[in-house]
């Protein structure tokens, strides 16, 4: 749609959605594409800028005189006819254009508005933006426009993508959705926002994409489907598009086709208001939509100029006028005459151009949300006023040159651009419109949500806004409440991998998926997190653990012997009724002091005595309540001074009791002389003085002192008191049992001493029961863990003076109180426990004639340096710098291969070819216009035929080197089908037919270099690298296929990416090496170009980075430029991808034969050898530059000697550009000489046409291009497949440092394509590494994980740097780099490396330990002396002794005795079923069977002594032996039958206790029931203390018939025994509450054989003369 004006602006504008390309067969000229699917929304942009023209010429204050045209063109949404409308735009749509004979004049356009795609906008400017002619976009947000250097003529009125991804995490952020799909389309816009998204939500830490998607263009049903079901088969939520509305059409369709729904969409500001897609039939799926809106505007009267729109008939058919008649026919459906054939016969109607917009427009007319259009009109209005500033220049004050301003005649595109950086204007609507240095408006947007109203109607609703603040971020605003969740329950839907881990757990990542997909999992115990997704767990303090949520840690649980539980308080309560009732009887005795049973008794010593029992009462108080230092030191010192005084006292009273019965005997005065008052006080003084020394030495050399122990218990402190010394302690108590053993032998001694000067027996009593009670205090305290330690100690003082208490006083108070009669002299007795030449370009070039002339582009310069782009003047040329001799020996290779061509008769015979080649000097500007030059022609004025054909400039170009230039190049020179083969592009994005049709290459794609170097870091294991890239596709291409291919194969990680500038950016090159230098990742990987090695190896050398193994990509690998003894000490050792070698014959002798051509010195169009010369002999042609010769330096003849050209440029031993370059050649000859040697009539063409060298068409080339196949002189076969690629393969090379400082560049491998995919060979024995001790370095984030350690992710860090943390106790891992570790089963354990698990320790009451030896044999010794014993008694079971003792009882008595001996076996060894049931049975009746004997025993001495009194007969009939026999099976059976019904009901069985230890399984046999077992130990105490009732009553029964004395010691042995036994076998573990049991039995056992039948078997013996009846008799004589 045109109209004419003094300046013209030109607009490109969607107006359809999509196209349909021709066939690509080549056969024939390929159709022009034709455009689909009217979009009325892309119309009225384009009616906007045809008001805003229309506004501005009708206003008298902007640009007065001027009247504005314009040319608006419809790209239909396809890079090519965009791209071609462009060209029309700059060029003029009309055939035939007339210009003033100087070529000057107001060009066709003056400025474009448009486009609205990135991809088009990049390529559009990429070109128009040479001639310096504004664009100014309205829809194109790709953050790459912001780059000045590549687009300095680019303006926009929408604000840049990479502040709407930022916007968009701090959406996702404010929402929670940590877990998100992106879907992007497939062009510049959507390629760079999902690099851009990607990176930018890595940074920010706000969640992970599921999955990331590139929607295609066009129809592809197969493609969509394949993301659809991606989408339905992923947990996340929200999908987040960029792309555009024809991307969403065709998904959308899908998602409907799939019925995809509960998925919350966000959209970018490119679909977000496309009203196509809100329709009822869309709204399940799409309803509740959330995106980016561009600002909203209002523009008066737009509605008004869109209702006069009437088409124009006149130029239905004209493509140049067509839109607003294609959009009536659209709106009413109905076709302008002449209509298509079939369209009235089918009932279509005829539009008149008369019909009623209003009624038909509703769509148009909505002008109510005016947003691309609204831009479009600050577009316009831009472009007007920096017209119109022009336009009012004031002579001499402008800074165009300082010279007279500019006319409208004259004016140039770029003088306009200098007032478009300086515009700044306000809109009607109140914007103010300006552009920052990057050519991008103020960033701001709408935040707009899809409601679906219950109408069913649909409505757009901005729900809030995103602008950048003051501190230059985003700062978002939100109206939550307003926003539509098109889910059941009408609220925020939830987005995330994995729920947020509560506090309590920890994160574990899932292996190989992102950060934000783990498990959680509770932290172990003893551990806590106290925030939400805790990396790790922390362990708690020593004092604390965790609680039950383990969200934090508590104090653990203190554990000692405290005042304030039930325990202490019974202590307590004992020790205090102890020392009370010792106060009492000390009252007594101080108030009786002067009876006789005080006074015989030694009374000093008995004060002293209750004293020290006092004190021993008192001293237990010390064991209770929390130790402290003091306490620590003080009980066991009080303790064992206070019982050394106390039974010093009764060792010194026994020796008073044998010192007054000695001195009774006559001349035994001297006794108690000798052992007087002052003896007794002196011998208490120094026994105790002995313990105090004791004591002391303890305490100075390793005193006791409190201490923290955890290790009892997980959850609890136990605070005891360490002894510091055992040796001290063992010593205490050996000194106090030394003095208890000496009183009890005296006593024992002294027993039978008459009764008025006795204490012996009751001394005898309390020694034995206190030997008992410490017997077995000490087995108890040594198994008693913690706080029941203390409780055994002080039970056993308590115990101990409680039975010293009673045992020594008990017997007087009950005299004193109770029978003072016996209180006499005379009776005393004692009692006891993101076609116009506009210019001509000045470029570096070669060329030659011929009939086909082939393109060349090459790198021979470096460098370049850009002028000034201030737009005040015209600018300057760009100048190139630092001679490439490599890139120079290139371009020669093709002069060589074309001169070979030329020379062989068999290939294009008759057929002369030329060549044109320019060097690009390494920048896509320069490369550009290069490019332009040869598809446009390099002269100024070129004749065609009159209809304008014939062959072209050039046929085919061979280049370009760099990917970004030939996807620029091949993107405009594709539209004409100019076949490129490049030989050093590897971009995989040119493997794309649709996009590339014409792109050739002999060099493999990037896609493959990339999966090879990875196989090469796999190989040395180097998990951890640093990757660099250059800034172009080549290297931004190849960033995103490594990351992509990195994460995919597991490989490694990198610890760094970073984007080597263009030229020598100093401060970022320095940033850059300093990254690389802190970094601990010793591989770098560089992705980029030999100039941008040359300025980082500078930056390199001035910080000294060395110890980098360097890894090059094929760009620079073979760069001899790096190749110096100055960079070796940095780049040796290099491991690189390069092209494959080749050999070229013939062309050494080629290169030596060069010369300059004089004649083209200071012609840029023929300069390249020139150049050449002067910088391989250091000399410069005539005229020299200024200074030149002045300063020594000599000028060029063209006869220097070529074999002095240097070893770099002549050595052709390893040629691989330079092959590929000549492949490439040979390539297009073959083509071209296939299509001459096609027969007329049989050709591939329309009408089996064929091609003439007179109307060569590039397209036809390209047809021959695709079959080419041929063999070249080294061997290697030349096709190319399906997308123009060649076979890969490349050579791994190695840089070395020979001994003689020489560099060589040697092959050590191959990697090609296989069946199984990459096939890497390396001989390692011959890579040269550059380190310290030549190995290959080692670079790794962190070492592997040996087995035993568990990899833990540091949070924010890749997955390769992890902390290896040590597996828990009873946890292991089996393999290096363990997630998790594992836990043992419950009867292994895991080894001290934690690597695997072992079987725990068994641990029982073994046989072969020594506790159980000594347990065994102690039992076997109690069995053989009971055998031994009854032995004696068989043997003299007539004699008195035996006879007058109820020797049948006797017998089963030391029978019960011996199975007593014998069930104790049963507790030794492993539990087993039956010995579980056994043991307790067997103990339980063995002991009921032998204390009922003692029973009846005892019964049967009072009878006996009854019957011996007149009239007392009976009593011995009413228990005669059947009796006693009845009596003995009744009470056993009574046992026998609580076993019974015990095991019956509850039975015992073994157990494997894994509570005890953690490492241990301790066997042990649990009771069952514990009711069971009280009964069983119940019953035979109360046997037990009913025998030793009785016996007590018989204890003075005449001696004739009586063995109650020794019962009553054998029951209070017993008693003792057993009643210390229930502390000890209650606190007790495992095994040692067996060991205590079996001491018991054993120690009762023995008590009771000792007692009974010691003194029996003493006199049978050793005193036979006392075993007759005459002796038994006489003795109640006496």
């Amino acid at each position: 749609m045109h109209m004419p004006g003094d300046v013209v602006l030109g607009g490109l504008f969607e107006v359809h959605y999509t196209s349909v390309f021709p066939e690509l067969s080549f056969t024939s000229e390929p159709n022009q594409l034709s455009c689909q699917g009217f979009d009325t929304a892309g119309f009225r942009h384009a009616m906007t800028m045809a008001f805003a023209i229309d506004e501005i010429n009708k206003n008298s204050n902007l640009l007065p005189n001027v009247t504005l045209g314009y040319s608006l063109y419809d790209n239909c949404a396809t890079l090519v006819i965009g791209f071609s409308a462009a060209l029309l735009l700059a060029s003029g749509h009309d055939e035939q254009i007339l210009l003033q004979q100087k070529c000057f004049g107001t060009p066709p356009v003056l400025g474009i508005v448009g486009d609205s795609f990135s991809t088009f906008s990049i390529a559009t400017s990429d070109v128009i933006g040479l001639f310096n002619m504004p664009i100014v976009s309205y829809f194109a947000t790709c953050s790459c426009f912001s780059d000045r250097q590549r687009f300095p003529s680019f303006f926009r009125t929408i604000p840049s993508d990479a502040f709407q991804v930022r916007a968009m995490i701090k959406i996702l952020k404010h929402f929670g959705w940590t877990w998100a799909g992106l879907l992007v389309s497939d062009d510049d816009y959507g390629l760079h926002v999902a690099r851009t998204f990607q990176s930018d939500l890595a940074q920010s830490g706000g969640g992970c994409l599921a999955y990331t998607e590139i929607l295609p263009w066009g129809d592809h049903p197969a493609k969509l489907k394949r993301i659809v079901e991606i989408m339905k088969k992923s947990t996340a939520r929200v999908v987040i598009v960029f792309a555009h509305q024809i991307h969403m059409i065709q998904l959308v369709e899908e998602v409907v086709r799939e019925n995809v729904t509960g998925i919350q969409w966000m959209a970018s500001e490119a679909w977000s208001a496309a009203a196509v897609l809100q329709t009822p039939r869309l709204m399940p799926y799409l309803g509740g939509t959330l995106g980016f809106a561009i600002r909203r505007g209002e523009i008066s009267g737009l509605r008004d100029f869109l209702l006069q729109i009437r088409p124009d008939p006149k130029h239905n058919n004209s493509y140049g006028n067509s839109m607003v008649n294609q959009f009536w026919e659209y709106t009413f459906k109905c076709r302008f005459s002449p209509p298509h054939a079939g369209w009235v016969e089918a009932g279509g109607s005829l539009c008149s151009g008369q019909e009623d917009l209003e009624r038909e427009g509703a769509k148009m007319l909505d002008v109510s949300d005016l947003r691309p259009e609204y831009n479009i009109y600050k577009a316009v209005y831009a472009l007007a006023h920096a017209l119109d500033d022009v336009l009012q220049c004031e002579p001499g004050r402008q800074l165009l040159n300082g010279q007279d301003c500019v006319t409208l005649k004259t004016l140039k595109p770029r003088q306009l651009l200098h007032y478009m950086e300086k515009v700044n204007f306000t809109t009607s609507f109140g914007d103010q419109v300006s552009f920052d240095e990057n050519g991008d408006a103020s960033p701001i947007y709408d935040v707009m949500n899809w409601r679906w109203l219950p109408d069913g109607g649909t409505k757009v609703q901005s729900v809030g806004l995103v602008k950048k603040s003051a501190s230059k971020t985003e700062e978002l605003t939100l109206d939550d409440d307003k926003i539509f969740w098109n889910f059941d329950s009408k609220k925020l839907p939830l987005s995330v991998c994995s729920e947020s881990c509560p506090p309590g757990t920890r994160m574990l990542r899932k292996k190989g998926q992102p950060f934000c997909c783990f498990d959680c999992v509770p932290c172990s115990e003893g551990q806590i997190s106290n925030n939400t997704d805790s990396m790790e767990c922390t362990s708690c303090p020593e004092d604390f653990r965790s609680n039950a949520q383990r969200d934090h840690c508590v104090p653990k649980t203190t554990e000692f012997l405290s005042y304030h539980e039930p325990l202490g308080i019974c202590l307590t309560t004992t020790s205090l009724l102890g020392t009370f009732i010792c106060a009492i009887v000390l009252g007594i005795f101080t108030y009786y002091r002067s009876t006789p049973i005080v006074r015989a008794n030694n009374s000093e010593l008995s004060f002293l005595l209750l004293l020290s029992l006092k004190l021993c009462f008192l001293c237990s108080l010390l064991f209770i309540g929390r130790p402290r230092l003091w306490t620590c030191q003080l009980r066991h010192a009080a303790f064992g001074i206070s019982f050394v005084l106390c039974v010093s006292c009764i060792l010194v009273k026994t020796m008073v009791v044998l010192a007054v019965f000695k001195a009774s005997k006559p001349g035994g005065g001297d006794h108690l002389k000798m052992f007087g008052a002052v003896q007794q006080r002196g011998t208490v003084m120094v026994l105790t003085s002995i313990q105090a020394a004791i004591c002391t030495a303890w305490i100075v050399s390793a005193s006791p002192a409190p201490h923290k122990n955890t290790q009892y218990h997980k959850d609890k402190i136990v605070y005891e008191c360490v002894i510091g010394s055992t040796v001290g302690f063992a010593v205490l108590l050996g000194y106090i049992g030394l003095l208890a053993i000496l009183s009890f032998m005296l006593a024992f001694l002294a027993r039978n001493l008459p009764d008025s000067f006795n204490e012996a027996k009751l001394i005898t009593f309390s020694m034995l029961i206190f030997c008992a009670v410490w017997v077995a205090f000490i087995p108890a305290y040594v198994n008693s863990p913690g706080k029941y330690a203390d409780a055994v100690e002080v039970f056993a003082i308590l115990a101990s003076s409680f039975g010293l208490l009673l045992a020594l006083f008990g017997p007087k108070c009950y005299i004193i109180l109770l029978r003072p009669e016996r209180n006499t002299k005379k009776a005393s007795h004692p009692h006891s426990i993101s076609c116009q030449l506009q210019g001509q370009f000045h470029l570096n070039g070669m060329h030659k004639a011929g009939d086909v002339v082939l393109g060349g582009l090459f790198e021979i310069h470096f460098f370049s340096v850009f002028p000034d782009l201030s737009f005040t003047s015209e600018p300057q040329q760009p100048t190139c710098h630092s001679f490439d001799v490599l890139g120079f020996r290139q371009a020669q290779t093709m002069v060589f291969a074309i001169d070979e061509i030329n020379r062989n008769p068999d290939l294009l015979p008759h057929v002369t070819l030329g060549y044109s080649l320019y060097d690009n000097c390494v920048k896509l500007g320069i490369g550009f216009r290069a490019a332009l030059s040869l598809a446009s022609s390099r002269e100024e004025q070129f004749i065609l035929e009159d209809n304008c054909v014939g062959t072209p400039p050039v046929l085919g170009i061979v280049g370009d080197s760099s990917s970004t230039r030939s996807i620029a190049i091949s993107s405009v020179l594709g539209l004409y089908r100019v076949p490129m083969v490049s030989y050093f592009a590897t971009c995989s994005c040119l493997s794309d037919r649709q996009k590339f049709p014409s792109f050739f290459r002999t060099i493999p794609s990037d896609a493959f270099q990339v999966r090879a170097m990875i196989q090469v870091l796999r190989h040395f294991g180097w998990t951890w690298t640093g990757l660099l890239v250059s800034d172009d596709d080549y290297g931004l291409h190849a960033a995103g296929s490594f990351q992509s291919h990195l994460s995919q194969s597991g490989g490694g990680c990198l610890a760094y990416l970073e984007v080597l500038p263009w030229g020598k950016d100093q401060a970022e090159l320095r940033r850059i090496v300093d990254v690389m230098r802190k970094s601990t990742a010793h591989v770098v990987i560089v992705f980029a170009h030999e100039s941008h090695m040359i300025n980082l190896m500078e930056e390199v050398v001035r910080q000294n980075v060395t110890d980098l193994q360097w890894m090059a990509s094929e760009a620079w690998i073979a760069a001899t430029v790096l190749q110096t003894p100055k960079l070796m000490p940095y780049i040796g050792g290099t491991l690189g991808i390069a092209i494959r070698r080749g050999e070229i014959p013939g062309f050494q002798d080629f290169l030596l034969q060069i010369r300059p051509n004089l004649q083209h010195n200071n012609s840029f169009g023929n300069s390249m050898v020139n150049l050449f010369w002067e910088y391989a002999f250091r000399c410069r042609f005539a005229p020299p530059h200024a200074g030149w010769v002045e300063a020594g330096g000599s000028l060029c003849t063209g006869q220097e000697d070529p074999e002095l050209m240097g070893n770099e440029f002549l050595d052709i031993s390893n040629l691989r550009p330079e092959y590929n370059v000549y492949r490439a050649v040979y390539a297009l000859a073959n083509a071209l000489d296939d299509m001459l040697k096609c027969e007329p009539g049989r050709g591939p063409f329309s009408g089996n046409s064929c091609g003439t060298l007179q109307r060569l068409e590039p397209w036809q080339l390209v047809y021959y291009l695709e079959k080419v196949n041929f063999t070249t002189p080294f061997g290697d076969q030349v096709s190319f497949n399906e997308n123009g690629d060649a076979t890969p393969i490349y050579d791994v090379m190695n840089w070395q440092r020979l001994p003689d400082g020489r560099i060589r560049i040697q092959n050590v491998g191959q990697v090609k394509e296989s069946v199984k995919g990459e096939e890497l060979t390396l001989d390692e024995d011959n890579i040269f590494w550059n380190t310290e001790f030549k190995e290959p370095p080692r670079s790794v984030c962190s070492e592997t994980c040996p087995p035993g350690t568990r990899m833990a992710r540091k949070k924010g860090q890749p997955v390769c740097c992890f902390d290896c943390i040590p597996c828990s106790e009873g946890e292991i891992s089996e393999k290096n780099d363990s997630l998790e570790c594992t836990h043992c089963p419950e009867d292994l354990w895991s080894s001290p490396q934690r690597d695997h698990c072992v079987r725990k320790k068994t641990e029982f009451l073994s046989y072969q330990e020594p506790l159980g030896i000594c347990l065994t044999t102690t039992s076997l010794l109690g069995t053989f002396i009971c055998a031994v014993v009854l032995g004696i008694f068989i043997y003299y079971h007539s004699t008195p002794v035996v006879r007058a003792n109820n020797s049948e009882l006797s017998f089963l008595l030391l029978l019960s005795l011996k199975l007593c001996f014998l069930c104790s076996l049963l507790f030794i060894g492993r539990p087993r079923l039956w010995t579980c049931q056994l043991r307790h049975a067997a103990f339980g009746i063995s002991f009921v069977l032998c204390v009922s004997c003692i029973l009846v025993k005892t019964m049967v001495v009072l009878a006996v002594f009854k019957a011996s009194k007149p009239g007392g007969g009976d009593h011995l009939k009413m228990f005669g032996a059947v009796q006693q026999r009845g009596t003995v099976m009744v009470l056993t059976s009574i046992q026998a039958a609580i076993c019974t019904a015990w095991i019956v009901s509850a039975s015992p069985a073994p157990h494997k206790n894994t509570q005890y230890h953690k490492d241990k399984i301790v066997y042990e046999c649990v009771i069952g029931s514990t009711v069971g077992f009280a009964v069983l130990l119940g019953y035979i105490g109360l046997l037990a203390i009913l025998s030793f009732m009785l016996a007590f009553l018989a204890r003075n029964l005449p001696d004739s018939f009586n063995e109650a004395k020794l019962i009553t010691f054998s029951m209070l042995i017993f008693c003792a025994v057993w009643v210390a036994f229930i502390p000890a076998y209650v606190n007790s573990p495992g095994k040692y509450a067996d060991a205590v049991e079996v001491f018991a039995i054993l120690a009762s056992s023995f008590g009771l054989l000792l007692a009974l039948f010691g003194p029996k078997c003493y006199i049978i013996l050793l005193r036979p003369e006392r075993n007759t009846k005459k002796a038994v008799m006489s003795r109640e004589i006496q």
